[in-house]
C-alpha cells in the first residue's frame, strides 16, 4: 500500500488564524508478479559482463549418451569421451542464456523456426541461444531463447526431437553436465586474497 500526504492551508471565515489541513491519500498498488521479472530480465541478452567459456558434455537422461555436433546433424549418440560430443559453452554471467559450439566442428547448436534442431556455422542468431533451467531433480534443460517453451530433446535412440513437441517435465529434455575424460574446466575458479590483521610494530627501547 502506498501512502502520500499532502498539506493545505486556509483561513478561518470568522476570524484571521489560519488552521491547517492534512489530507491522506491512499493509492492502491498492483501485486507485482517478480518472476515475470525475473523472466524479462533471463531473455535480455548481458553484453556489459564478462562471458565464460566452458567446455564439457551434456548427458542426454534418454538415450544414456552424450549430445554431438556433427556439423549440421545434431544426435544424443556420443559416447564419453568422443570427440564430437565436447561443447565449448559461452554462458552471459546474468540471465543463463548460453550459446553451444562443437569444439570438433565449430558448428553451434541451433533451433530454428519449426522446431528442428541443426547445426549451424555461424551463431550470432538468437536460434543458437538456450536459457539454462536448473530442475527440481538436478537434471539441466535447455529451452530456446527466440521460441519460448521449446525446449532442447532426444528420443532413446538418440534422435532430436522438435521443439513444439517438448514439454519442462519430460526426460527428453534432462540432460546431465560432464567434463570429458582428461579435461578439467576451462574457466579458473577465482581464488581469494587473505588479508591478516597488521600487527603493531614494536619499536626496540634505546638503553639509557
Amino acid at each position: 500500500m502506498l501512502q502520500i500526504f499532502s498539506l493545505c492551508k486556509m483561513q478561518h471565515p470568522f476570524h484571521g488564524l489560519f488552521s491547517f489541513c492534512l489530507h491522506q491519500i491512499f493509492v492502491a498498488e498492483e501485486n507485482v508478479d517478480f518472476r515475470i521479472h525475473v523472466e524479462n530480465q533471463t531473455r535480455t541478452t548481458d553484453d556489459v559482463s564478462r562471458k565464460q567459456l566452458r567446455l564439457y558434455q551434456l548427458y542426454s537422461r534418454t538415450s544414456g549418451k552424450h549430445i554431438q555436433v556433427l556439423g549440421r546433424r545434431i544426435s544424443a549418440k556420443g559416447e564419453d569421451g568422443d570427440k564430437y560430443a565436447q561443447l565449448l559453452v559461452e554462458t552471459d554471467t546474468f540471465g543463463s542464456q548460453v550459446r553451444i559450439k562443437g569444439k570438433e566442428t565449430d558448428f553451434y547448436l541451433c533451433m530454428n523456426r519449426k522446431g528442428k534442431l541443426v547445426g549451424k556455422p555461424d551463431g550470432s542468431s538468437k536460434e543458437c541461444v538456450f536459457i539454462e533451467k536448473v530442475l527440481e531433480n538436478n537434471y539441466t534443460a535447455l529451452m530456446s531463447a527466440k521460441y519460448s517453451g521449446w525446449y532442447v530433446g532426444f528420443t532413446k535412440k538418440g534422435r532430436p526431437r522438435k521443439g513444439p513437441k517438448t514439454q519442462e517435465n519430460q526426460q527428453d529434455v534432462h540432460f546431465m553436465k560432464r567434463y570429458p575424460k582428461g579435461q578439467v574446466e576451462l574457466q579458473k575458479p577465482f581464488k581469494y586474497t587473505t588479508v591478516t590483521k597488521r600487527t603493531k610494530r614494536i619499536r626496540p627501547t634505546n638503553p639509557s
